[in-house]
């Protein structure tokens, strides 16, 4: 099994930052995968950011030169660094992880959500 502590979500004003932060714990033996995406009520999520476990990083072209994503292996920890904040990244964002327990995997896991708000 594995855990996922999401911290990092709030309030904040159009053009501000804000930090997520994931740390994943438990039956890991490889993250193939980590990223974040995000779902507004009543849409279907959708991919915000994704590195993969050799640091190839994918990115939504709504958020390209605003967001980081970035992670700490010896942390299982994916960070997403938001920069420039507009209200239509007002969201609740999931942290999704794709880990293998020795031979067995991969397992897909997600947390349980942090919200983000962006005000105007």
């Amino acid at each position: 099994q594995v855990l996922l502590e999401e911290s990092g979500g709030g309030l904040v004003q159009t053009g501000g930052s804000l930090r997520l932060s994931c740390g994943a714990s438990g039956d890991i033996f490889t993250v193939a995968s980590m990223g974040w995406y995000r779902q507004v009520t009543g849409k279907q999520r959708e991919l915000v950011a994704t590195i993969s476990e050799f640091g190839s990083t994918n990115y939504a072209d709504s958020v390209k030169a605003r967001f980081t994503i970035s992670k700490d292996n010896a942390k299982n920890t994916v960070y997403l660094q938001m920069n420039s904040l507009k209200p239509e990244d007002t969201a609740v964002y999931y942290c999704h992880v794709i880990t293998y327990a020795g031979t067995y995997g991969p397992y897909e896991t997600w947390g349980q959500g942090t919200r983000v708000t962006v005000s105007s």
